[in-house]
């Protein structure tokens, strides 16, 4: 890491040290995905990754955290990206497509620890975890149409498959946030507990999993998993739709409002 300090956390908990806790440690920035911060979590799937070929007894679940109690992730640092041209937007976008993919095809169970604010692309990251374990006071959110964009990290479909598309479309089409009473309620949270408490929960709930047949485990998953196929499909179409609001004035406006702090003034262009 560079002189500006760590940006990410490991360590291991659980049982025999089998679970892996993975923190984003931006909380100065409420935990908002930079490139320094996708390319670390990327780093880090690559060391589960190793880990599983080395052993694959030795971690048996992820747990997904935020550093301290105000977010779990606010998304993609949207002042570092007011500054960024379309293809360095296209190149971030390939990166954050992959690192949610490789987070919701990871053998392993992972399990998203929400304290505070997850929005937008911090949202998408915990649909992408097997399980969301949240504080009374956590709020979710994809406010992405309101800044030019629309959720382009995976959650037009992970938000689908856990609400249905009319919840769905009331929560994108709007921005609008949803308490985590809300979100537990329509099948996105498994659990709420007290606040403060999201990551121990979660870790517990982790090393549960942990105690399971390994193999029992991570097939179950996969079968779960095995209703939504299309995945890979549905994905190239995102790509394509994405596209076309990448290069929108709408989406330059939205950046840019969001930079100067005020209003955005859109043109539907």
């Amino acid at each position: 890491m560079d002189d500006r300090g760590p940006v990410l956390r490991t360590a291991r908990g659980g049982a025999d040290d089998a679970v892996l806790v993975i923190t984003l440690a931006r909380s100065e920035a409420l935990n908002a995905i930079d490139n320094r911060l996708l390319a670390a979590l990327h780093d880090a799937l690559d060391g589960v990754d190793e880990a599983i070929v080395a052993d694959p007894l030795a971690l048996r679940a992820v747990v997904l955290a935020g550093d301290g109690t105000r977010a779990f992730s606010t998304g993609m640092d949207l002042r570092e990206r007011a500054g960024f041209d379309d293809d360095a937007l296209r190149a971030q976008r390939v990166e954050i497509v992959r690192l949610i993919t490789r987070v919701h095809e990871l053998p392993l169970p992972v399990i998203a620890a929400v304290e505070g604010f997850a929005l937008a692309g911090g949202f998408e990251l915990a649909l992408a975890c097997d399980l969301i374990v949240a504080s009374s006071d956590a709020v979710f959110g994809l406010p992405e149409v309101r800044v030019g964009v629309f959720p382009g990290g995976g959650g037009t479909r992970t938000l689908t498959w856990r609400v249905g598309p009319a919840r769905a479309r009331d929560i994108i089409l709007t921005g609008r946030r949803l308490s985590a009473g809300e979100a537990e309620a329509w099948g996105i949270v498994a659990r709420v507990v007290p606040p403060g408490d999201a990551l121990d929960t979660a870790v517990r709930l982790a090393a549960a999993i942990a105690e399971g047949a390994p193999v029992a485990v991570r097939q179950a998953k996969r079968a779960i998993a095995s209703a939504h196929r299309l995945l890979r499909e549905a994905t190239d179409e995102e790509q394509a739709l994405y596209e076309d609001v990448l290069v929108s004035s709408d989406r330059r406006e939205g950046f840019r409002a969001f930079a100067e702090k005020r209003a955005p003034r859109f043109e539907g262009r």
